[in-house]
């Protein structure tokens, strides 16, 4: 096995900013967008519309959810995808598992959620559990859309995302699944089930190709 040696100016390289910090390089992360919900019943980001950028610009679009707080108890947050048309209802095929354990370390568990995944369906799809109301419950996450504007190809997406649950449980959701059209995803709109408000942030990021 080899050594690997460092010297002084690798160690003084190690704190310099890499460049992907500085959004110059492949894969390095580049803000588009950030939406704020303040009673808010969705937060949609359109191409071309508000400075929002969702075409071939970026193979690879991330969203990142920060304290997404609903107004009414027990709501699970959702997403759902505009295929060139006014309605947010593209053909989706989806997988949906969780783990969760409870804050006073009791039943921990793990499973897979036949009632939100979709096959072939035009619904929104769930991809939290569901959030409390209270002042310090909320869902944070992300999302990752790969490649929305391709004509040729589904369009990927997989989201994570923690939940403080309504009983004071935390779940760790994972979903996964492609939009089945030919057409380039030109929107994509969160909200939270049964229409209802929330409060929180939502950023929309570019991932700079080679």
């Amino acid at each position: 096995m080899s050594l690997i040696k460092y010297n002084d100016r690798s160690l003084r390289n190690l704190t310099t900013t890499p460049a992907a910090v500085t959004g110059n390089s492949p894969g390095a992360l580049v803000h588009i967008k950030t939406l704020t919900a303040s009673s808010s019943a969705s937060l949609t980001f359109v191409h071309g519309s508000s400075d929002v950028v969702l075409d071939s610009t970026y193979p690879i679009y991330k969203f990142e959810f920060i304290n997404l707080n609903p107004a009414s108890d027990d709501k699970k947050f959702q997403v759902n995808f505009r295929d060139g048309g006014t309605n947010y209802d593209a053909t989706k095929t989806t997988t949906n598992f969780f783990a969760f354990n409870r804050e006073g370390s009791g039943d921990p568990g793990f499973s897979y959620s036949t009632g939100n995944d979709l096959a072939q369906s035009t619904a929104v799809q769930v991809i939290s559990e569901s959030a409390g109301n209270g002042a310090d419950e909320s869902v944070s996450g992300e999302m990752t859309l790969f490649n929305p504007s391709s004509t040729t190809f589904v369009k990927h997406f997989m989201s994570r995302t923690n939940t403080y649950y309504t009983s004071d449980i935390s779940y760790d959701v994972y979903v996964a699944g492609y939009c089945n059209v030919t057409a380039a995803i030109d929107g994509v709109q969160f909200t939270f089930e049964s229409g209802g408000n929330f409060d929180g942030t939502i950023k929309l990021y570019g991932i700079k190709d080679s």
